[in-house]
């Protein structure tokens, strides 16, 4: 990882064994084996459906495939760390033959499940609690030396929306950041983004308070990543529902992008490339 103190748009970030460059923004391609996801639950479970998505993903554009096992979605209830493993192992051994050059990330909140998926070839942890519902998630990232992704949230997903008081949202998620990161410095992580977590113990008016002050986040010197696909805050906002929330998420995408995202999690892949390809059109006039 690159060692200035000062964040460029030159930054670089070890996935795998390769070192990538941060200077053009990333795409996570959402990846969800799950029945029960918000948006498109139950389409990918089989192992034909899984590489299908993939594939969709790279051809897409996508450079990061990001795998959930279990929906975090609001209410939801988390699963067993040996089930999640027994649902995540075979799905990275068949992507990692299937597509041996990807960059998979893994949706985890339990270090036992991070260390399986990681002795399996997984890329990125990305844990929706930032250490919060696990302990050891910390020191085992650290062991394990692989790119971390520190989402913001309070409390499970299944009561996460009952705890949405905040005295001054960004003064506290600015603080939840530094004391996370300081932790994680200690134990010798390098890797690290940063991810307000939007829709995660936030009312659509916070999620709009956050997004109108990204660049509140650039203080840390971290890359950041944004996910808001098709998420409740658009498409309540809209009236709406997910199926139709595409052109809400792609014009917050492009806000967030102009306010100094580097990584964007999102269901429409292709959409998402040409949003970037655009911008870095306009910012070379």
């Amino acid at each position: 990882m690159n060692k200035d103190t000062k964040f460029s748009s030159d930054k670089t970030m070890c996935f795998g064994k390769k070192l990538f460059s941060l200077s053009k923004p990333m795409v996570m391609g959402i990846l969800n084996c799950t029945t029960d996801s918000f948006y498109d639950g139950g389409q990918y479970t089989s192992e034909e459906a899984i590489v299908r998505r993939a594939f969709e993903i790279i051809e897409q554009g996508g450079d990061v495939i990001d795998i959930g096992a279990v929906s975090s979605k609001p209410g939801a209830e988390l699963i067993p760390t040996d089930v999640e493993i027994e649902r995540l192992v075979p799905i990275i051994k068949l992507l990692r033959h299937e597509f041996p050059n990807a960059i998979l990330s893994v949706d985890t909140c339990w270090a036992k499940v991070a260390k399986a998926v990681a002795d399996e070839g997984a890329d990125i942890i990305n844990d929706i609690s930032g250490g919060q519902f696990d302990t050891e998630m910390f020191n085992t990232v650290a062991q394990l030396q692989l790119p971390y992704i520190l989402m913001h949230t309070k409390g499970l997903p299944s009561v996460m929306q009952t705890q949405t008081q905040y005295a001054d949202i960004m003064q506290e998620m600015i603080m939840y950041f530094s004391e996370k990161l300081d932790k994680l410095y200690y134990l010798g992580v390098k890797d690290i983004i940063i991810d307000p977590g939007f829709g995660f113990a936030k009312t659509l008016e916070q999620n709009y308070t956050i997004m109108k002050h990204l660049k509140d986040f650039s203080v840390f010197k971290e890359p950041l990543l944004v996910g808001i696909s098709r998420k409740s805050m658009i498409y309540n906002l809209l009236n709406s529902d997910a199926q139709k929330a595409l052109n809400g998420t792609t014009v917050l995408n492009t806000y967030a992008l102009m306010n100094g995202a580097k990584f964007i999690r999102v269901h429409d892949v292709k959409e998402a490339v040409e949003t970037i390809k655009i911008i870095e059109q306009l910012n070379k006039h």
